[in-house]
């Protein structure tokens, strides 16, 4: 036997907990090495001195209540940061729907080419501005981004106006709507409203 297995034996020994023949070979060790008895007697020393001393009594007035009631109160959670753990499909969603919302939302003001649809042959455009002349008539809606429309002749249907102002003349006819965009919530809701169009017919 050596050194450090006899060390490891030492405590079982103490506690009692080693016979027969593993008891029989560490006393054989320690008879040989000094070493090994004293730290053995070290350790007899230590064990006994532990066992001398009595256990403390607590302070009088000191019971479990008490030490609880000292404790601090939990930190409170919030009741909306719960919300995302138990619907995390509806949290993503929701997220997906807030990028995108806000991709689209950057997209304004910052296309300021002109853009035209309707019925282009009866109108003229100078620059950013779009004429429709005295004598000719715009059939279905005339709908303008990025510019200006002056109105001189007929529109058969809605005249919208995106990000852009209109002036009417006197001689000005609109069977429709006159509808101007100018805020991006405006301009989502009127790009929404196209796109639903277009699988309604």
């Amino acid at each position: 036997m050596n050194c450090k297995e006899a060390i490891l034996l030492m405590h079982d020994y103490l506690d009692g907990e080693l016979a027969g023949a593993e008891a029989a070979e560490l006393k054989k060790h320690m008879a040989a090495c000094p070493e090994c008895r004293q730290r053995y007697a070290k350790l007899e020393r230590a064990g006994m001195l532990i066992r001398s001393l009595k256990p403390a009594a607590p302070p009088s007035g000191l019971t479990t209540a008490s030490i609880m009631q000292s404790l601090p109160a939990p930190a409170k959670r919030v009741a909306w940061t719960r919300w995302p753990r138990r619907h995390p499909a509806a949290t993503v969603a929701a997220v997906f729907f807030m990028v995108m919302l806000g991709s689209f939302l950057s997209m304004w003001n910052q296309d300021t080419q002109l853009a035209l649809q309707g019925d282009l042959d009866q109108v003229v455009v100078k620059g950013h501005t779009v004429v429709v002349p005295e004598g000719r008539t715009v059939e279905g809606n005339l709908i303008v981004e990025n510019g200006q429309v002056e109105v001189q002749g007929k529109i058969n249907g809605n005249l919208v106006v995106i990000d852009g102002n209109y002036a009417l003349a006197s001689t000005a006819q609109i069977s429709g709507e006159i509808q101007s965009v100018n805020q991006a919530v405006e301009w989502l809701w009127f790009k929404v409203n196209q796109f639903i169009s277009l699988f309604a017919k």
